[in-house]
């Protein structure tokens, strides 16, 4: 469900106590806020946003730059990828310069009138998301701005067309240019606004990429192509089904379930001591993340604790989790009784019911005593980890967060010890 954002005068308002009002001419007009927040052609001399931070106000003016390269509106020795490359780096290295680079591309797709280069700024746009989240108190603006984007496909022709007329009517331009900029083609401007509202849900939660290792080109490829191809990690069970049923049309479970699974037992994960508790080298997880969304398992993995960390985070990513939210009042009042902890199981729609008993199934060798010996992880600490990644608390409440995190956990180790889930070997 969508939440509804910032209205458009609580937007006005941010913007009038939060943009570094800038001004032109040899009088030093100050440029009123809607052009502040238009296409600008030329180069700015400082940044967006206030700030009294040196170096963000000398990165800010060349972020600019390179804002306009990536659009095609500015001329660049670099190809797009890397445009793209420096420009993320740069901020995901640099917290001050993530607020500066998305009002930026705020300003440039707004009242752009070529289309080619609108689309290319809402491509960078969602490009980042994918890297680091805004502030918090950048947050609910953009997302007000995104929102008003989702839909609106007929209004920026319409609109696109008025200004470009106005453009003509005051500089005569040839009948080419004219009609190239109104035959530009690129994706519905909606379809980057729909990706980008989801990915800034998600980042404003899970924040970005995490780890000392630096962004790179296969990451911003990776990036631009999840905008039409839906990642293996954030989706619904059901895109995932969807997305490999021309690969694997026999499966029955999602394929990166059980491929991850079947890793952390083949690295020895049963007799790996603090096996889910333990994690992964954070760089060895995001580059083994890369290769499974490219549906590619490395062969030169050692560290079980990896494949079982990025295990964790898609259960985690998971759009709706595992156990759906309709049902986790129910597991949570059953969360003592074994035969009604099993019920709900029976409950879930068909599809989240054969992945959590795969899950489960897959504890449970966990749980057995002969590994238990080795890796210190009991059915306790096998629930303790596993819980918040198939249930999620809606409340805010930290008492009945906390509360509740005890009752999930115990609804957890209910289905370990209690649910058959021997016919789970038939089909895998």
């Amino acid at each position: 469900t969508l939440r509804k954002p910032i209205s458009q005068s609580s937007m006005a308002d941010w913007a009038s106590k939060n943009l570094n009002m800038h001004t032109q001419g040899i009088f030093r007009r100050r440029i009123s806020i809607s052009n502040m927040l238009s296409w600008n052609g030329g180069s700015i001399k400082k940044p967006m946003l206030i700030t009294s931070n040196r170096t963000i106000k000398k990165e800010a003016c060349e972020m600019f730059k390179l804002v306009q390269s990536y659009m095609g509106d500015r001329q660049t020795r670099m190809d797009r990828n890397h445009v793209a490359l420096v420009t993320v780096t740069k901020c995901w290295s640099m917290q001050g310069l993530r607020d500066e680079l998305y009002i930026q591309l705020i300003r440039q797709t707004t009242d752009n009138t070529c289309y080619r280069s609108l689309a290319w700024g809402w491509e960078l746009m969602a490009i980042s998301l994918a890297f680091f989240s805004p502030s918090p108190k950048f947050q609910s603006y953009l997302e007000g701005y995104i929102y008003r984007h989702l839909d609106s496909d007929e209004k920026i022709a319409q609109h696109m067309k008025e200004l470009v007329d106005l453009k003509n009517k005051k500089i005569t331009k040839s009948r080419k240019k004219r009609k190239q900029n109104a035959e530009d083609e690129g994706l519905p401007i909606s379809t980057y606004a729909k990706y980008c509202y989801r990915k800034l849900q998600k980042v404003a939660v899970t924040g970005g990429k995490k780890g000392l290792r630096k962004p790179t080109v296969e990451e911003i490829t990776h990036a631009r192509n999840a905008i039409l191809t839906p990642s293996l990690f954030g989706s619904s069970l059901e895109e995932i089904m969807l997305q490999q049923q021309h690969r694997y049309p026999g499966n029955k479970l999602p394929w990166v379930q059980t491929q991850l699974s079947q890793q952390v037992l083949a690295l020895g994960g049963e007799q790996t001591e603090g096996i889910f508790r333990i994690p992964g080298d954070i760089d060895e997880v995001n580059a083994l993340k890369l290769q499974v969304d490219q549906w590619k398992i490395p062969n030169n993995l050692s560290d079980p604790n990896i494949p079982a960390s990025l295990l964790k985070l898609w259960y985690r990513e998971l759009e709706e989790p595992v156990i759906p939210q309709q049902f986790y009042k129910e597991c949570i009042n059953n969360y003592e009784n074994p035969d009604a902890a099993v019920a709900v199981v029976q409950l879930l729609p068909e599809l989240n019911r054969l992945v959590l008993c795969y899950l489960i199934h897959f504890l449970q060798i966990f749980a057995q005593p002969s590994n238990v010996g080795r890796t210190k992880m009991d059915v306790n600490n096998l629930a303790m980890v596993m819980a918040p990644n198939c249930l999620r608390c809606q409340s805010d409440d930290p008492r009945v967060i906390f509360e509740n995190t005890r009752k999930e956990m115990s609804f957890l180790r209910m289905l370990i010890v209690h649910l058959d889930t021997s016919f789970i070997k038939g089909l895998v």
